[in-house]
């Protein structure tokens, strides 16, 4: 500091000579005098004063942007402190969120006007940091005439891009060795389709669980928002953090192939694990996460194949310990709920479990509450539940969940809440009647016989129905297919088809009708109908002379004139035939039988008469 302050001196020395010796002192020589060393001396002083932090801001994410929705955007860079700012050069500052000491978050509103920012951020110890040219916002309708952009800039606003929405764990609290779920809102800020998303999340502070840190998305559309599910446990490391930090990588592609990624850095914040807990003097090396009971829904199913609204189901569950530990004093809430704890020696106490918050818009619980004691399950147990449910007359059809909790404790007394679900298949089938629509006329063996036959919709509302066909084992049919279509509430179809029965006998009938159900399936109505099958009557010669068996027709006799009987008479005489004269074809008494009711005619047979 001595050197510094003589070679100040020396300096002011030799300015004020030069200027003694020069010219005569006015005014302006006066302020030149006075000001040069100082200034002189303020930036010395500033050389030598160290810099308390070197603040850097590297990059911004993404660096352009179609002003037509909010874009949040990732700043990184060196030495940001909690409270810092980002500015955009001629639009101001915009809503920060501090991340880490390397990474800020700032939410750029939709419409901002189109142009290249340079971003700056301020700490709240008044440094800044600035970088030239790091985000261009472009209009929705970019054009190729101005400013010749390049050939990255076209492709950028074409491009899908993800960012992180939000993101939130299912516990309040988290501390080492705590299991729960991750949910991320993912955003896709771009203007093209995302397509085969992957996120993959690392093992560090936090460890995947069930699905080897791997999630999928089919697609996200352009300012689309969806969301992910991941389930982890909290490292043991985490024990004296209180931050920990996962790293989420998202990879995806365009509609013409082009693969992009993004890495994401999430923070959650955790408490230590076990604080509160006597210290012994033989800790085990065991992790915490592991010393705990872990029931797991590995099968369920109901009595009823297909649901539908109204239909009263028992739901059979097969519960397994998958833990390492004993689970002490099971109940299972159906439709969700929790256990609020238990008394000092780990006893539930009364009221400890509450299970009337669940939904049951659905599916109701009948015969018993949505609450089950199931007791005690070892390590490695397996037992089987059942519930008796009803199905909302009102519900739709479709695929709906069924919140299910696991209330219970360990062998230490610490209570747990498991929530799973399980998806029941809403069906709505059509409701019709398949019968007669009249007593159908009687059906001879060989002989061909109409059936009348009608389908009706005896459901709540109207029906698309397919092809209706008839069908018998040991008959054949004609016009026995026909398509119905859509059949309103209380509407009929009608079908006549003609058998041909093989043999007398009881004849089964199987209607069947296919449709299509909720979930595009085709589906089958079937009806069955018994059918009494006559003897068929063959026409045969009777004992009297013609007619059928067993005498029961015999034609009328021919009304002859006295003339004719005379003849006759005299035939009988010279031994010739004079046995009555059988009708011919036509020859039937007007009015004998009713029309289209007429037997076939019987010849007469040669000598059959009486002989004379």
């Amino acid at each position: 500091m001595d050197g510094l302050m003589s070679s100040i001196k020396n300096i002011l020395t030799a300015k004020t000579l030069k200027t003694q010796s020069t010219q005569p002192m006015n005014k302006t020589s006066k302020i030149i005098q006075i000001g040069m060393p100082l200034l002189l001396v303020i930036a010395l002083f500033g050389q030598t004063t160290p810099a308390l932090a070197q603040l850097a801001v590297s990059s911004v994410q993404p660096s352009t942007v179609v002003n037509i929705t909010d874009v949040n955007l990732v700043i990184t860079g060196a030495e940001f402190q909690d409270g810092a700012s980002v500015v955009l050069q001629g639009l101001g500052a915009l809503s920060t969120t501090f991340i880490s000491s390397t990474v800020l978050n700032a939410e750029l509103p939709a419409g901002a006007s189109p142009g290249v920012y340079t971003v700056t951020v301020v700490n709240p110890d008044t440094t800044s940091a600035s970088l030239d040219n790091a985000i261009t916002i472009l209009e929705p309708t970019a054009t190729l005439e101005p400013a010749t952009p390049t050939a990255t800039q076209v492709a950028s606003t074409t491009r899908p891009l993800i960012v992180v929405d939000t993101y939130s764990a299912s516990e309040d609290t988290i501390y080492a060795g705590q299991e729960f779920n991750l949910q991320i809102r993912l955003k896709n800020v771009g203007e093209d389709t995302a397509l085969n998303l992957v996120a993959t999340f690392t093992p560090g502070d936090f460890v995947p669980r069930k699905s080897g840190g791997v999630q999928a998305i089919s697609e996200i559309d352009p300012d689309e928002k969806k969301k992910i599910t991941q389930a982890l446990t909290a490292s043991p490391d985490l024990t004296n953090k209180k931050i920990g930090a996962l790293v989420m990588q998202v990879s995806y592609m365009d509609r013409d192939g082009t693969s992009y990624t993004e890495t994401f850095n999430l923070s959650l914040p955790v408490i230590s694990y076990g604080s509160g807990v006597a210290a012994t003097s033989t800790p085990t090396p065991t992790s915490p996460a592991s010393n705990r009971p872990q029931l797991v829904i590995t099968a369920y199913g109901t009595d009823v194949p297909v649901l539908q609204p109204g239909f009263r189901f028992q739901l059979h569950l097969q519960v397994n310990n998958l833990g390492n530990m004993d689970a002490k004093r099971v109940s299972m809430i159906l439709g969700g709920g929790s256990s609020t704890g238990g008394s000092v020696d780990g006893t539930p106490e009364a009221g400890g479990i509450s299970g009337a918050s669940g939904d049951f818009g659905d599916f109701a619980p009948v015969d018993s509450s949505n609450v089950q004691f199931l007791g005690d399950m070892a390590v490695g147990a397996e037992f089987e539940t059942h519930a008796t449910l009803i199905v909302n007359a009102a519900t739709e059809p479709g695929a709906y969940p069924l919140k299910i909790t696991f209330a219970y404790s360990d062998e230490k007394g610490k209570f747990y809440n498991d929530d799973q679900v399980v998806t029941l298949l809403v069906y709505t089938t059509p409701k019709v009647d398949v019968n007669f629509y009249r007593q159908p006329d009687p059906v001879f063996a060989g002989q061909p016989g109409l059936l009348p036959l009608q389908v009706v919709n005896l459901g709540r509302k109207s029906s698309v129905l397919g092809n209706m066909k008839v069908t018998a084992e040991g008959a054949q049919f004609s016009n026995n297919v026909i398509l119905i279509g859509a059949l309103d509430i209380g509407g009929y179809y009608t079908l006549d088809t003609t058998v041909t029965p093989d043999q007398p006998g009881p004849l089964t009938l199987l209607i069947t009708i296919d449709y299509t159900d909720d979930f595009n399936q085709q589906q089958i109505i079937s009806r069955t109908l018994t059918l009494n099958v006559e003897e068929m009557i063959m026409p045969e010669s009777g004992p009297g002379g013609g007619g059928f068996e067993g005498g029961e027709f015999m034609p009328p006799p021919v009304q002859e004139t006295f003339m004719q009987k005379l003849w006759r008479f005299i035939k009988g005489l010279i031994g010739l035939d004079s046995g009555a004269p059988a009708p011919g074809p036509g020859e039937f008494p007007p009015g004998e039988f009713p029309p289209g009711e007429m037997p076939p005619p019987v010849e007469s047979i040669p000598g059959s008469g009486p002989k004379g």
